[in-house]
């Protein structure tokens, strides 16, 4: 076999005309292998963006650097001029090399290896195996991602989606839209509001927006009007999580207004009761502890709104439960059963409830959806987000996040 062509399989290139190879001290004394090479003359003085062929402008900085899969033991990097062209449509830039992407600098190998390694173990980890920064790893995966995005329609195909959002920063949301039969996240952008639901709906476009049955969602009710306006035959399903969090807060309102008014009494010890007993009016019956069953019985006692506030949200759990018709005979129940209770925070739960009663049953009907899928997507952003790796833009954490729950690993090289 060739030199030439052995080098070219190593660093997995085309398209060059292999100059030398020499060893250098690198940072910390330790060698580092180098590789000079150029662009062939069919890939010589070509625009980055447009790929085209361009007059020659300037030698530009010089050489330049490329950052390759290491060799064994020891880091390995390719030289070349790096000469600027002059293109009518894009103006003065840096001419192509056949082995990096544009402005980037390290080999399309290490990226995509990069890339893959950061969808396969955490970042952290693959950023000092790579012996990169964090910074660069988010770099890295951005520009992967927006080369693997530009190749794939990660919209054909959609039936049952969920939308909804995150807090990633302090007043700064994520909206992402998830696919319920493959469980991916297939968009994402950075806002809270219609234009950004109107935004993915643009992308989707009206043909395909047609296609689409199902909709979950929480229960914001301008998700719900631009989904009405951009495919008025979807079922908007709400979230089961949601609405029974709903009916938890009710009962949260509740106890503290209770606790407050025996307190004003002089009802210390029955106060303190219920201030003790949030976990056992919250958790679900069958996960009660025995102090807390027993806390739970004391309430019972004490306090019959309470219970009764209590045991209207252990209903609203088993409409879900039940799903289908029974659900349906359940929740009207307790929808009549919550007007007519006399406690105000169950009342107005119980008007909720009945506004959005249609959606409801959506959830209850056999082939209804929740959320769960959306909330899944919702949680591994929350891990990243969490990880402390400082994302610098939400564009940042989407790449990430679409390169890990989006599909878009690339495939590892070599393989």
């Amino acid at each position: 076999m060739r030199r030439s062509k052995l080098w070219k399989k190593l660093l997995d290139v085309e398209h060059v005309v292999l100059e030398d190879e020499v060893l250098e001290a690198g940072p910390g004394g330790a060698e580092i292998l180098v590789i000079r090479l150029r662009p062939d003359k069919r890939h010589w003085l070509r625009c980055p963006l447009c790929g085209c062929g361009r007059p020659y402008r300037d030698d530009g900085e010089g050489r330049r650097r490329w950052r390759a899969l290491d060799m064994a033991v020891m880091a390995c990097y390719l030289e070349a001029d790096a000469p600027r062209v002059a293109c009518p449509r894009h103006g003065v830039i840096v001419a192509a090399v056949p082995w990096a992407r544009h402005d980037s600098r390290y080999t399309c190998a290490f990226e995509e290896y990069a890339a893959w390694l950061a969808a396969a173990m955490p970042a952290k980890k693959a950023a000092r195996l790579l012996r990169i920064t964090w910074r660069s790893l988010q770099s890295i995966v951005g520009r992967v991602v927006a080369e693997l995005a530009g190749r794939t329609d990660r919209l054909a195909g959609l039936r049952r989606i969920g939308i909804d959002e995150i807090c990633w920063r302090q007043d700064e949301y994520l909206m992402a839209v998830t696919d319920h039969d493959t469980g991916r996240m297939v968009w994402a952008a950075e806002g809270r509001c219609q234009d950004t639901v109107r935004a993915f709906f643009t992308a989707l476009g009206p043909e395909r927006a047609k296609q689409l049955t199902h909709v979950s969602a929480d229960g914001a009710e301008w998700i719900h009007d631009v989904i009405r306006e951009r495919a008025p035959q979807a079922a908007i399903c709400l979230d089961p999580f949601h609405v029974v969090k709903w009916a938890g807060d009710a009962l949260d309102e509740l106890r503290r207004r209770l606790a407050t008014e025996l307190r004003a009494a002089g009802k210390d010890d029955q106060a303190a009761t219920l201030g003790s007993g949030m976990w056992a009016l919250r958790k679900k019956p069958e996960k009660l502890t025995g102090t807390q069953r027993t806390t739970l019985a004391q309430i019972a006692a004490d306090n019959k709104h309470l219970y009764k506030g209590y045991l209207m949200k252990e209903q609203l759990r088993a409409v879900f439960a039940a799903r289908g018709a029974p659900g349906r005979v359940l929740l009207a129940g307790l929808i009549s059963w919550a007007q007519r209770c006399r406690i105000p925070e169950f009342e107005k739960l119980a008007r909720t409830l009945k506004r959005l009663r249609p959606l409801i049953w959506n959830t209850l009907d056999d082939y209804g959806v929740s959320n769960a899928r959306s909330e899944a997507t919702n949680t591994h952003l929350r891990k990243l987000i969490n990880r402390a790796y400082g994302f610098r833009s939400a564009g940042a954490l989407i790449a990430m996040a679409t390169l890990t729950r989006g599909g878009l690993c690339p495939e590892l090289p070599g393989r």
